[in-house]
């Protein structure tokens, strides 16, 4: 009998990783691939919990039939608050502080 290598077996179906930090929490966005060679999205958010201090985290698991409307709903989504809700906020600064964080 065969023995089961569950850490190769996972480490296969994953196809493509990134992780984002921001602020006080990560997000990492995780391509997988299913035994017919089918690929899907894992986000993730991870975040250190506030009693415990465990992580905690939340998945969204996104298939590629949806990648498109989800896309134009997280597009309009961020848009509108952008400019609709928030016209003035300076959305940059984030990214201002975070190169700053980079380089310190």
């Amino acid at each position: 009998m065969e023995e089961f290598d569950y850490k190769s077996d996972r480490q296969r179906d994953e196809v493509y990783s990134k992780k984002v930090r921001a602020g006080k929490r990560t997000y990492f966005f995780d391509v997988k691939a299913t035994r017919g060679n089918d690929y899907y999205l894992i986000i993730t958010e991870s975040k250190r919990g506030f009693e415990d201090g465990q992580f905690v985290k939340h998945k969204i698991f996104l298939y590629k039939e949806d990648f498109n409307k989800f896309m134009a709903g997280l597009s309009e989504t961020i848009d509108h608050v952008k400019d609709e809700l928030m016209p003035d906020y300076d959305f940059e600064q984030f990214d201002r502080q975070d190169e700053r964080d980079e380089t310190e």
